[in-house]
C-alpha cells in the first residue's frame, strides 16, 4: 500500500543521517545501513511493524550495540506513525549478533543503557541531524 512505501522512505530517511560513533560518516555512507535493510509491515489499524537489518563494518565491531542503540533511538524519536521497532545485525556479519540483537531489542535494557550518561552523550551526537 502506500502508506508502507511513505512510512518506508520516512524510516530510511531517519536512520541515513545517523552518525557512525567513531567516524565522520554517516551509517550510510559507511553501507552499514542501506533502503534495503529496512522493512514495514503493517500489524494493525494504523500500526506498523518496522524492522531494520544492520551490517557492522567488521565482524567483531565493538560498536556493533551502540549503532543498534542509534538506529532505535533516533526511530522511537522520529517515526511519524504508530509502530513497533525491530533492529537486528544482518545475518552472518558479526560474531555475537544474538547478543546484540537481544541487547537492543530489550527495552529494560536500552533504558538502562540511555540512563548512563556518557553512553546517552555517544547516541545523542550520533542521532542529533548535521545543522
Amino acid at each position: 500500500s502506500c502508506f508502507i512505501v511513505g512510512h518506508l522512505s520516512s524510516a530510511v530517511d531517519i536512520i541515513r543521517t545517523i552518525r557512525d560513533p567513531e567516524k565522520p560518516n554517516t551509517l550510510e555512507e559507511l553501507e552499514v545501513v542501506t533502503e534495503s535493510c529496512v522493512e514495514v509491515h503493517e500489524i494493525g489499524e494504523d500500526e506498523y511493524l518496522v524492522i531494520i537489518r544492520f551490517t557492522p563494518t567488521v565482524p567483531h565491531c565493538s560498536l556493533a550495540t551502540l549503532i543498534g542503540l542509534c538506529l532505535r533511538i533516533k526511530l522511537q524519536r522520529c517515526l511519524p506513525f504508530r509502530h513497533k521497532l525491530e533492529i537486528y545485525i544482518s545475518e552472518g556479519t558479526h560474531s555475537t549478533e544474538e547478543d546484540i540483537n537481544k541487547q537492543i531489542n530489550d527495552k529494560e535494557r536500552v533504558a538502562a543503557a540511555m540512563e548512563n550518561p556518557n553512553l546517552r552523550e555517544i547516541v545523542e551526537q550520533c542521532v542529533t541531524e548535521p545543522d
